[in-house]
């Protein structure tokens, strides 16, 4: 091998550590994150309980926009509605003719995915870690600060292109790993995406009283 060659193939192998490591998983979130304020993708879900260690898998699509409202429609195999309005969190069930609704409290807000359209909350309510690089994706870990965390931590794995999974553990051990495809950043959602109106006939379970209006982040 030529002498010139020799030094590039190993100042090469030298900086290619390098350039691997300062490429994070949280200055890929942040990249994926930055100015946005609104967020739709389709995704899959896979959850495996700690007891039989099955798994059930649903479909659906998400939307999510600041401050605190969001969007968790479930298609396959059965029909499911969440819908955070900023004051109140809707479940919808068709199948039994449902609703139940509570209030919306800062940490039912702080899902991990709430990080994506308010990157203020990453620090101030998690403690966030890299969590090496697997199956060709980078991980971040987030561990909640909250006295009464509803799971013990969520992982994001980021490829080049943005979000592509996230597992969480809750703390009865069950496991839930999410895919997502087709992100759409900014994306102008319909004016009611955020609001839930419980059709006629249906039970509705929980707290129906006014509360005070959330008005979303302007352009």
């Amino acid at each position: 091998m030529r002498p010139i060659a020799t030094c590039l193939t190993l100042l090469l192998a030298v900086l290619s550590p390098l350039a691997a490591a300062a490429e994070s998983a949280r200055a890929r979130m942040e990249a994926f994150s930055r100015d946005l304020k609104s967020v739709s993708a389709d995704f899959s879900q896979t959850v495996r309980t700690a007891q039989s260690g099955g798994g059930d898998a649903s479909r659906g699509r998400l939307a999510l926009q600041a401050p605190r409202q969001f969007r968790w429609q479930t298609t396959e195999p059965f029909e499911q509605l969440i819908v955070a309005d900023g004051t109140r969190v809707w479940i919808y069930d068709p199948d039994l003719e449902q609703v139940s609704v509570r209030s919306q409290s800062t940490e039912e807000a702080q899902s991990p995915l709430t990080v994506l359209t308010d990157l203020s909350l990453i620090d101030r309510d998690f403690v966030a870690s890299e969590a090496g690089e697997r199956d060709g994706l980078i991980w971040l870990r987030l561990t909640s600060r909250a006295e009464e965390p509803e799971f013990e931590y969520a992982e994001l794995g980021f490829d080049a292109g943005g979000l592509a999974r996230m597992r969480f553990k809750d703390q009865l051990g069950n496991e839930t790993e999410m895919r997502f495809t087709d992100w759409k950043r900014n994306p102008a959602l319909p004016a009611d995406t955020f609001r839930f109106t419980p059709p006629k006939g249906v039970d509705v379970i929980g707290d129906t009283g006014p509360g005070p209006q959330v008005i979303p982040i302007g352009d």
